[in-house]
């Protein structure tokens, strides 16, 4: 699952692409020979962390069962569980919508604030709701659904904490400064 991008997320990448491959115009883009494009592509890597971790957190909650009627008992089910209301599809869905648009900071705070109202037993019992879920769609028999469910949220609670980590607008210069010259001191 990808996320549509967005003009704020690429004007960054924009600049640095034409800063770090020195590209003056859209024109001399056209122009590009195969040490550019890998360039590129470098470039590209290092600025994709919250567009990826956007797209991993889309197809975590994908694997679960659908907001249908079918997907129901699974959805109240978790609710029982794991004693918080802030994962129910009716309570995620425009934040799912924006994440899908690009835009997954809203969709990783719910997330997070999902996972931090869970006592340690929620957890667990949410993570046995969840397990059971993906091991009946992914056809997983081998494993403990409790294991499958815990790793399940495990992942969803990080993913969310690279989609806010990766979405800061504006990092602080002179605390970045600050921190690099205490770092080379050690």
């Amino acid at each position: 699952m990808l996320p549509e991008v967005r003009p704020h997320v690429s004007a960054p990448l924009t600049d640095q692409l034409k800063h770090q491959l020195g590209l003056a115009s859209d024109l001399e883009a056209r122009h590009l020979d195969v040490e550019r494009v890998a360039g590129i592509a470098v470039v590209a890597a290092a600025h994709s962390g919250g567009y990826a971790a956007i797209g991993h957190l889309l197809g975590l909650l994908a694997a679960l069962p659908a907001p249908t009627e079918t997907g129901e008992h699974f959805w109240s089910d978790l609710w029982r569980s794991s004693g918080t209301a802030y994962l129910l599809p009716a309570n995620i869905q425009a934040e799912v919508l924006q994440s899908l648009a690009g835009e997954g900071t809203a969709l990783a705070r719910q997330i997070l604030s999902a996972v931090d109202e869970m006592t340690p037993p929620q957890r667990v019992a949410a993570g046995e709701v969840i397990g059971q879920a993906l091991a009946e769609s992914d056809h997983l028999p081998d494993l403990k659904t409790q294991v499958i469910g815990e790793l399940w949220l495990r992942d969803l609670e990080l993913t969310a904490w690279r989609v806010l980590h990766a979405d800061r607008r504006s990092d602080d210069l002179a605390g970045r400064k600050a921190f690099l010259d205490a770092w080379t001191r050690v």
